[in-house]
């Protein structure tokens, strides 16, 4: 057989399907309710919408999780689901969801956990991605994230919460890069993260994401950490402040309408 995977709609894509501009207010829309296609036919409602993506999450978790392996213990996984969602982008342990789960007085066994959480990836609900140490050259065999497909699908799960913002922009920055061809990845350089090193066709470009840029701790924290790895690949740092100005010491700032405009 030969598969062709599909993404959800791109930014750029959901104007085009739902005829909008390029404003604030529709990549509010387009980061609220995700990229699925059938959502053109639908009013742009909480109510309409997020019933729409929860009939679908419910098909995938059904037809596509707990029938095809079937699953017994169907309350864990919609609680897993949950903790992913709420946990966007976090990093992740079996065993850091099974001592939560034991301190609400659910046990389950950490290997199963990760049986769990592959299944939901395997169904194309969540994208995980490891961590690579960009010193010793290797990947971690412990400790991922995970980011949802779909974010309509996880703000429906969830729920679209104002303090959740910067897991929701960080979803949309992996997504997007997936979307453009790269492999992702998760960098570590010592005692420092960043955020996304991103390869395709042998080439490298390396994002760091933050919410705002102002204060000055997170200034030298998402620049400082770009400015710390040692080759000439392209580095940004994308947020949600609009910003058209010089760079930092050749680290582009960009906002993040920008970035998802762009096919990089």
């Amino acid at each position: 057989y030969i598969e062709i995977t599909v993404y959800s709609l791109s930014y750029v894509e959901f104007l085009q399907f739902h005829t909008l501009k390029d404003n604030d207010i529709s990549l509010n829309l387009f980061l609220k309710y995700g990229g699925l296609p059938y959502i053109k036919h639908l009013p742009l409602e909480d109510a309409v919408v997020f019933e729409y993506l929860k009939n679908i999450y419910h098909t995938i978790v059904y037809r596509d999780i707990i029938n095809r392996f079937s699953i017994r213990n169907t309350v864990f996984l919609e609680q897993l689901v949950q903790f992913l969602a709420a946990h966007t982008g976090s990093l992740f342990s079996a065993k850091k969801i099974s001592d939560f789960l034991k301190s609400q007085r659910t046990n389950i066994a950490p290997n199963q956990v990760q049986t769990y959480v592959q299944y939901l990836v395997s169904a194309f609900l969540l994208h995980k991605v490891a961590r690579y140490d960009l010193v010793g050259k290797r990947l971690f065999e412990i400790g991922d994230k995970f980011y949802f497909e779909n974010l309509g699908i996880r703000n429906a799960i969830w729920g679209y919460r104002i303090e959740d913002r910067g897991k929701i922009m960080e979803n949309a920055v992996y997504n997007h890069l997936v979307f453009c061809g790269y492999l992702v990845k998760v960098g570590i350089l010592g005692d420092k993260e960043i955020d996304f090193i991103a390869e395709k066709n042998g080439e490298k470009l390396y994002v760091q994401v933050a919410l705002s840029l102002d204060a000055e701790k997170t200034m030298e924290r998402e620049f400082g950490n770009l400015l710390a790895i040692e080759d000439n690949y392209p580095k940004m740092v994308v947020t949600m402040d609009a910003f058209d100005g010089v760079s930092y010491q050749g680290i582009k700032a960009l906002d993040l309408r920008s970035f998802l405009n762009k096919n990089w």
